[in-house]
């Protein structure tokens, strides 16, 4: 495991980082989640293998700090994952993000284009969304006010979202977890759909193939994004079937029959 301070009191960011060649490819995880335990297989699959990865945990989530005086906004990530990246000397990443850490990583790729080579999103988030308490997910998570989380919705939500999910969710920051949740519903202003189609970079698009198209997916190929539907899997492709994820994800890195 290593670690960066990435804010001016010294909050650190913690990942697990795998040997390998260069460029090195970096992992991020979603809302609740934590890179080496969704990412950790993957990484390690024949398919994917050899490649400098870093298993990287946001800040509030997993390995790393949890402070509760930081904002938790999709910029505020972004700033936060690339400040890791550079002290951990990697020039440039390849970034491969589920969920939540697909729309900080079309952030990341928007704010700082120097540190990032290709995006590949799995099932990740690129609209605003609604609130609705009775989602499990982040705007179940966004419906609460902070107060109101922190007072007991934290403990509705370990209810609705089971024991898999919350198995690492329960290890994020109360705070970390409720703004994270409402600033990703809120979007970014343009939104990560709009950020995405504007950068100028290889870009994939999984999403699992039972739930058919996502919305918008021809305005995504139109501007050079590929979109890749994966078979026999939920929203967590890389755990759902983690051979058809690998095999997906090498074409889109473009490291055929684990030839980096």
């Amino acid at each position: 495991m290593r670690e960066a301070p990435v804010t001016p009191n010294g909050d650190r960011i913690r990942w697990v980082e795998l040997p390998g060649a260069e460029p090195a490819r970096l992992y991020l995880h979603g809302l609740g989640a934590t890179s080496p335990a969704y990412f950790a297989a993957a990484a390690a699959h024949p398919l994917l293998a050899g490649r400098r990865s870093l298993l990287l945990d946001l800040l509030g989530f997993g390995l790393s700090d949890r402070p509760t005086d930081f904002g938790y906004t999709l910029e505020e990530h972004a700033d936060a994952v690339a400040a890791a990246v550079a002290a951990a000397g990697a020039a440039r990443v390849e970034v491969v993000a589920h969920s939540m850490g697909g729309a900080v990583a079309i952030v990341l790729a928007q704010r700082h284009p120097h540190l990032v080579e290709r995006l590949l999103l799995v099932d990740a988030n690129l609209d605003r969304v609604d609130p609705d308490r009775r989602s499990p997910g982040s705007s179940g998570i966004a419906a609460y006010t902070e107060e109101e989380f922190l007072s007991g919705g934290r403990d509705e939500v370990a209810e609705r979202v089971g024991p898999f999910w919350w198995s690492t969710m329960r290890l994020a920051g109360p705070e970390a977890l409720h703004r994270s949740a409402r600033y990703l519903v809120r979007a970014t202003d343009p939104t990560m759909r709009e950020l995405l189609l504007g950068l100028d970079l290889p870009r994939t698009f999984l999403h699992p193939a039972a739930d058919g198209e996502p919305a918008g997916a021809d305005t995504l190929r139109a501007a050079g994004v590929r979109v890749v539907a994966v078979p026999d899997c939920g929203h967590n492709i890389m755990l759902d079937n983690p051979d058809g994820f690998a095999a997906a994800a090498a074409q889109a890195l473009g490291q055929v029959l684990g030839q980096a």
